[in-house]
This record gives structure tokens, C-alpha cells and sequence, in this order.
């Protein structure tokens, strides 16, 4: 598709919200393949993920940030910092609602901060598709008598309804100028970190509540073969002996299946045979340890 660069146009839309609001799933939607991970366990999200998506002649980068909540410990902090460095620069916010949920105390951090911002605010309800209708709309009309959006739009980012009105919304919204991105670039995520992102969500998808919300996946090394494969080799950190056990599981079977999953999906994100070797290590103290903050793609927060 050709687009004349007198007649692009470019812009940054930062999407915001609590945890489990269906961020990710909305951003992959919209781009058209994945770029983030999903998960059903909150705070999946850890970094800012950018997101690249296409509609006519406009270029939308979305920015997918983690869910915004009461920060208790580093990571927390870390995390809740690189939502809002995300909506830094943001050409419009998009706060994205669990339709079903509505306004709970979750959302209250993220209404009192965007009180106060400038930019443009959109509501998107999302899992309309599970919400009943006359709640959602008193959700929809108590968030708008608090923050007096620009625009509102009923979603379900697992369905894809509403999403085409959504995205032709986003792009004409987006300001006159050149594409950030080239044509067929759907992120600034590189394959490594990609590559740790996509084991981390199979920890999630496997091991559910059995696996805390402390594990981290640092990709040690990642080589391209001679016959154009990729080698990649992952330690997975947990914080206690009993975590290794469980990731490991009886005879090492979950690591396996975690593994053959991770391998699967990386092949088909990637388009080449990819050969994939995990190790588990307890590191009891790895979320004070500046090192993995900046693999994973987090600043340090004291």
C-alpha cells in the first residue's frame, strides 16, 4: 500500500487503565498480530510496549502500558512509572474500562491522575460482549461525569466488535505528518525481548495461581544459526527453592511443556525454526537487582 507522504499523517495514542482491563488484547487486536503478551493473571503487562497499526494513510502507535495501580514494592513502582512515561508526548489517552467491572477502587489512581493531564481522553468500555447493558452504561455515564471524555466507544477486544469504528476513530484523529515507523513494522520490541515475553506468558497461561507474580524471564543469549534458525537460550528466575519446583515440575514435565509452548508460538511470531533451551534459578532477591530492571526494560525507582 502506497501512501503519499504529503497526505500521512502520524500520531501517539497512550492506552491506560487498571489491571486486567484488556489492554494488551486490545493493542494485539488493533495491530493486527501480537505485540504484547495477555494473560488472565493481573499486572501481566510489565514495560511499555509499543504497538504499531495502520488504517488508510494514518500510522497509529499505540502505546500498550502496564495496568496502573497502588505500587507496594520496586517492581511496582517501576512498573506504574513506565505507564505514565508512556503517555509522555501522547497525541490522545485512551483509558481502556472492563465493561463488566465498571468503576471500582482500582480506577481510582488513574481518574485522579488524569484529572489533571491535558491531552485529549477517550473511555473505551471493553468485554462489552460480558457486560450487562444497563450496568454498563451507568459505569459509562458515572466515568464521564468525572472526566468528561472526548470520545466513548463500546468495545470487546476478544470479539473484534466495535473494534473497526474504534480504529478508523484513532486514525482520524491522528495528526498531519510522516509515519514514525516503516510500513511493515508492528513494534519497537526487539526479538529478544520478545522472545522473553512470550516464555513469561507461558508460565502465566500453565502454571496460573500456582506460580507468584514474582518470576522473571532474562534471555541470556540469542543467535541466528548458519541454516537460519534461532538458538535461544532463557533463564527463568523465581524467588524460592519451592517456585523452582513447581516451574520445573515432576520429572521436569512443566518446564518441557512451558518450553514446546514458548517454541511453538516463537516459530510462527518469527517465521524460522527456533530452538529454545530454558534453565531455572532461584535468585531470592531478583527485584532488587538492577540488572534485570534494565533487561526487562524498566528504570530503576527508588
Amino acid at each position: 500500500m502506497e501512501v503519499s507522504e504529503t497526505n500521512q499523517r502520524c500520531g501517539v495514542i497512550a492506552v491506560v487503565g487498571a489491571p486486567n482491563a484488556g489492554k494488551s488484547t486490545l493493542v494485539n487486536a488493533l495491530v493486527g498480530q501480537k505485540v504484547a503478551i495477555t494473560s488472565a493473571k493481573a499486572q501481566t503487562t510489565r514495560t511499555r510496549v509499543m504497538g504499531v497499526a495502520i488504517e488508510g494513510d494514518a500510522q497509529i502507535v499505540l502505546v500498550d502500558t502496564p495496568g496502573i495501580f497502588a505500587p507496594k514494592r520496586r517492581l511496582d513502582r517501576a512498573m506504574v512509572q513506565a505507564a505514565w512515561g508512556g503517555a509522555q508526548g501522547a497525541d490522545l489517552i485512551a483509558m481502556v474500562v472492563d465493561g463488566k467491572a465498571g468503576r471500582g477502587p482500582k480506577l481510582e489512581p488513574i481518574i485522579e491522575a488524569l484529572k489533571h493531564r491535558t491531552e485529549r481522553k477517550w473511555l473505551i468500555l471493553n468485554k462489552v460482549d460480558i457486560a450487562i447493558k444497563e450496568k454498563l452504561l451507568t459505569h459509562t455515564q458515572v466515568l464521564n461525569d468525572t472526566l468528561g471524555f472526548d470520545e466513548i466507544f463500546f468495545v470487546s477486544a476478544a470479539t473484534g466488535d466495535g473494534l473497526p469504528e474504534l480504529k478508523a476513530a484513532f486514525a482520524a484523529a491522528m495528526p498531519q505528518g510522516p509515519w514514525h515507523f516503516p510500513e511493515d513494522q508492528v513494534s519497537d520490541a526487539t526479538d529478544r525481548m520478545l522472545a522473553a515475553e512470550i516464555t513469561r506468558e507461558q508460565l502465566y497461561h500453565q502454571l496460573h495461581a500456582e506460580l507468584p507474580y514474582a518470576a522473571a524471564v532474562d534471555t541470556e543469549q540469542y543467535t541466528e544459526r548458519q541454516d537460519g534458525s534461532i538458538e535461544i537460550h532463557q533463564q527463568i528466575l523465581v524467588g524460592r527453592p519451592t517456585q523452582r519446583a513447581i516451574v520445573l515440575g515432576k520429572g521436569g514435565q512443566r518446564l518441557k511443556e512451558i518450553g514446546s509452548k514458548a517454541r511453538e508460538e516463537l516459530a510462527n511470531l518469527l517465521g524460522v525454526k527456533v530452538h529454545l533451551y530454558l534453565h531455572v534459578k532461584v535468585k531470592e532477591d531478583w527485584e532488587n537487582d538492577r540488572g534485570i530492571y534494565r533487561d526487562i526494560g524498566l528504570d530503576w525507582v527508588e
